[in-house]
């Protein structure tokens, strides 16, 4: 097995994971590329010495574990795994696989277009290179062969090679054996021509991304799933497959769910029961999981000394708490813990806040003001989608499997940050939402998402409604962070959000910012000091007038800019999107003009009694 680069565990569960393109750079001097699809989590275990749960680098979070239905997470391999004792013990190092992914490749030479088994290759080396042009060339050397730019990608989640044979058009009786050939007579893609080299016909791809052509020519999905071999399944969606470049973004959108640990899953204690969790979630009755205590736990536990009993009591009271119906509502709790919750000062806590008290300037429009000095937040990689994004919910909508069968883990990472959080006046936010403007502006996303919805072949409703604190809470997020990334200097792919809305009794209302990224910018405090009163207030003054003018206006104020992304009003690039992996909804569901209002109605946005204190 070749070795072909490095990525960050953190890409693995994002751009990267089972399924995903991945190009790398191969070859004795590294200059040739390799295209390859990272293979599901079937491969984790074939290629491991401790499959499953039973591997050491192993994490947990009992809330997350429990709404995704697993015993555990797993991270992405690093290192080195051994394996025996002595001079007997093995070493070797812990790897990702793949597929060469596509099959297809083209001489940047002669154009010549095939199959990777029919060109020239050096032992061990996964560079491709074509022996002709190789000969001809300068000194003899390699000339190499690069992966062709067009793959099909399917709603339903499949991926295959485009079809080149059936797009060139061969005559009647032409021989397929015969070599095609990728050439350029032109500019774009009217001017990219696939040729035949025995019946000399050819097609230009100007038309290879039109849905109607693939319709006409009768090009259907195969259901192929080179991540998983041997697992093609027959397709099922109304919708042709439709080509894309290789490296596009929408051949792979990751479904990732996330907790933050709280308490009392953060405690020394919740650590030591690890994969004892599991087999006391499912023990039949309170008497079994005691004994599971007294024979497995107990005599394990090196923490602060307890006794027996009051062990077995604090089990049962975490398992009371997890299994009832509000246990599922991650972030449920997780509002209760930032908005209640009590300075922690704990060195060994995963989970540190520093609640500080609301600015006069702000008091009319915040209730909560935390400064989150540490916290640990898991994110786990459910599966992915192709084409459209997935919904964003956990059980909602479709998405493609990581493995050939369902397992008890899922692929994660841990990222231990920084943040802020506020949470919203509530009784000023039913007053605002409850305009007829404001409501008319939600309902119009609103509808658009569900037409999206039903678009994509999806059933039922959508796994959420779109509400009017729902679109401002989430722009306001945005807007906070492009401004952290203009006064602390932090790249905004390295913050991210998470947002708490809900209409129902208790109301949720409030945003957390926080770092994501656990090799790149945050954890020493640059971010969470900003949450101080005396800064909050410039930083979300100079955030909502941010949203006042925008470099497409008047076309993004008239939501405009944004007709081909029905979950959006007033928004756009210029003012308000942010990168995806910051993003908890794929850049949808935003308007500023939920923040600042309108020109001929200032009250639809809630911050703009804020914009006229501050004029004055």
């Amino acid at each position: 097995m070749a070795k072909l680069g490095k990525i960050r565990r953190s890409q693995v569960i994002s751009t990267y994971g089972p399924g995903a393109i991945v190009d790398f750079r191969a070859g004795k001097k590294g200059g040739a590329p390799v295209s390859i699809v990272a293979a599901g989590l079937d491969e984790w275990d074939n290629s491991s010495w401790t499959p499953g749960l039973m591997n050491d680098q192993c994490i947990s979070e009992p809330r997350l574990q429990k709404k995704l239905r697993v015993e555990g997470f797993r991270l992405p391999p690093v290192g080195n795994e051994y394996r025996g004792t002595g001079k007997s013990r093995e070493k070797r190092s812990r790897q990702l696989s793949g597929v060469r992914f596509p099959d297809w490749l083209q001489c940047p030479a002669c154009g010549l277009l095939q199959r990777s088994r029919q060109w020239a290759e050096d032992p061990g080396d996964p560079a491709l290179y074509c022996a002709p042009c190789s000969r001809k060339s300068d000194a003899r050397r390699r000339v190499h062969v690069i992966p062709v730019r067009f793959v099909l990608g399917c709603a339903a989640g499949h991926l295959d090679e485009f079809p080149w044979q059936q797009w060139v058009g061969h005559k009647e009786g032409c021989d397929r054996r015969k070599a095609l050939r990728l050439v350029t007579r032109g500019a774009g893609l009217k001017g990219l021509w696939v040729t035949c080299s025995g019946c000399s016909n050819g097609r230009s791809m100007e038309h290879a991304f039109s849905s109607a052509m693939m319709r006409r020519m009768n090009i259907q999905c195969s259901g192929r799933r080179p991540w998983l071999p041997g697992a093609n399944e027959t397709c099922t969606h109304p919708d042709p497959p439709q080509a894309a470049q290789r490296g596009a973004s929408n051949l792979y959108f990751p479904a990732t769910d996330s907790a933050l640990d709280i308490p009392p899953w953060t405690d020394e204690f919740q650590t030591a029961l690890g994969h004892n969790w599991a087999a006391l979630q499912t023990a039949e009755t309170p008497e079994d999981a005691d004994m599971i205590v007294r024979l497995v736990v107990w005599p394990q536990w090196d923490g602060q000394p307890m006794s027996l009993e009051m062990m077995q009591q604090k089990v049962r009271q975490r398992l009371a708490l997890i299994n009832v119906p509000e246990g599922l509502d991650i972030r449920g709790e997780e509002y209760q813990q930032l908005t209640l919750g009590e300075a922690t000062r704990d060195p060994k806590s995963e989970f540190c806040i520093r609640p500080e008290p609301v600015p006069p300037a702000l008091s009319a429009f915040l209730s909560n003001l935390v400064r989150v000095v540490r916290l640990r937040e898991v994110r786990a990689l459910y599966g992915f989608t192709r084409i459209y994004p997935p919904s964003g919910e956990f059980g909602s909508g479709t998405c493609s499997p990581l493995s050939a069968a369902p397992k008890k883990w899922l692929p994660a990472t841990e990222v231990r940050g920084e943040g802020i959080f506020i949470s919203l006046e509530e009784e000023k936010v039913r007053r605002w939402e409850v305009q007829p403007t404001v409501q008319e502006r939600a309902a119009h996303v609103d509808r658009g998402w569900r037409e999206v919805w039903k678009e994509r072949g999806n059933e039922g409703e959508p796994p959420f409604p779109i509400t009017p604190r729902l679109i401002m809470i989430h722009t306001l997020a945005h807007l906070l962070m492009r401004q952290l990334a203009l006064d602390c200097g932090y790249s905004t792919s390295s913050i991210r959000e998470r947002i708490y809305a809900s209409n129902d009794e208790q109301g949720m209302c409030g945003l957390l910012i926080y770092t994501s990224a656990a090799d790149a910018d945050g954890t020493l405090g640059g971010l969470e000091r900003q949450g101080k009163p005396e800064r909050i207030v410039p930083l979300l003054q100079d955030a909502v007038r941010s949203a006042e003018w925008c470099s497409s206006d008047p076309l993004c104020m008239s939501g405009l800019s944004s007709w081909s992304e029905a979950g959006n009003l007033a928004a756009c690039h210029s003012c308000v999107l942010a990168p995806e992996t910051a993003c908890e909804h794929f850049n949808r569901f935003l308007d500023r003009a939920m923040i600042i209002g309108l020109p001929q109605d200032p009250a639809v946005g809630f911050f703009h009694e804020l914009l006229a204190l501050d004029a004055t």
